[in-house]
């Protein structure tokens, strides 16, 4: 009965606390500059500032961003805004230190967004089936960029190795940039980036598109095949990213935020801008970013296992 009585006054200190949040600069770790992550970060940190009338200071620490936040203080101070390979890598790779479920509060799934399968203009193939052919035909002589294990571009690149039966090699690189920077110079011949960050350079002609990895059509890229439809049945990977608190963060907190960014989202001109970069605006409750990540692991569990890419 002592309980039952005290819960009204834990639920007012708990709207308090909501009401009180963020009496300080808030703290938002991404992944390195110029990815579909530290855009839409940087996008939503301008957006939010009238809102909470406090700055969101955008910090860049790649995959160290992951543990950074999985180690703060629960105070809601400290925030990790990244792509599902928070919830992947722990699949592909067996000395990863977090756990999603264990180490953070899910507050909101921010963006989607395909990626593109992008070759060097120089490389003889213009199509999916063409692709697979030249490298059945030359085993391990072509290589694809990517960034961390569990990245949207290295998930999309090895399930295509796999359900493709081919070996194209994975060369890693520490950002988005310099992967661009090798893939563009003809060094690097394959990569499976973003559709917001590889259309500037489809439209110059510095790469080639052959298809987009979503499911459907993609209105980002209306005249670009999916790889399922291109020679590749059921082939599906897509970026997604998310907001994140560390576990523990008062639900008021959580719900705050959850609020206000939803509030974000749903604005025409901030939907406009996520459109203009190739990401597409998402939003929901925790419930439901939570849900998705719970499916999407359930699928790439089975891919990752049957294809013997865990590392």
């Amino acid at each position: 009965m002592r309980t039952l009585a005290a819960l009204p006054a834990l639920l007012c200190g708990a709207a308090a606390l909501a009401q009180g949040y963020p009496d300080k600069p808030i703290r938002v770790y991404t992944t390195g500059v110029g990815g579909s992550s530290d855009l839409s970060t940087r996008l939503i940190a301008q957006a939010i500032g009238g809102a909470f009338a406090q700055r969101m200071i955008v910090e860049n620490r790649a995959l160290i961003s992951v543990e950074t936040v999985a180690g703060a203080a629960p105070d809601g101070y400290s925030l990790l805004h990244y792509s599902n390979v928070v919830w992947l890598m722990p699949l592909l790779q067996s000395n990863v230190s977090w756990d999603v479920f264990r180490d953070f509060a899910p507050v909101i799934l921010t963006i989607n967004t395909p990626n593109l399968l992008v070759v060097h203009p120089s490389l003889p193939v213009k199509s999916v089936q063409e692709l697979v052919a030249l490298a059945k035909a030359r085993p391990g002589s072509l290589n694809y960029a990517s960034t961390s294990v569990g990245a949207a571009n290295h998930v999309a690149a090895e399930l295509f190795n796999s359900m493709a039966g081919v070996r194209i090699v994975r060369i890693n690189y520490k950002s988005v940039g310099a992967s661009f920077t090798d893939v563009v110079s003809g060094q690097i011949q394959v990569m499976f980036p973003t559709a917001g960050s590889a259309t500037p350079y489809v439209k110059g002609g510095r790469l080639r598109a052959l298809a987009v990895t979503s499911a459907e059509p993609s209105a980002l890229v209306p005249d670009l095949p999916t790889v399922a439809a291109a020679g590749l049945p059921g082939y599906e990977s897509v970026a997604m990213t998310g907001l994140f608190a560390p576990a523990k963060t008062p639900e008021a907190i959580v719900r705050r935020l959850n609020l206000e960014i939803n509030a974000v989202l749903k604005k025409p001109e901030v939907r406009e801008r996520f459109l203009s970069q190739g990401t597409e605006a998402m939003g929901g409750t925790p419930e439901q970013f939570t849900a998705v990540m719970k499916a999407e692991i359930a699928r790439m569990s089975r891919i990752i296992n049957s294809g013997g890419l865990r590392e």
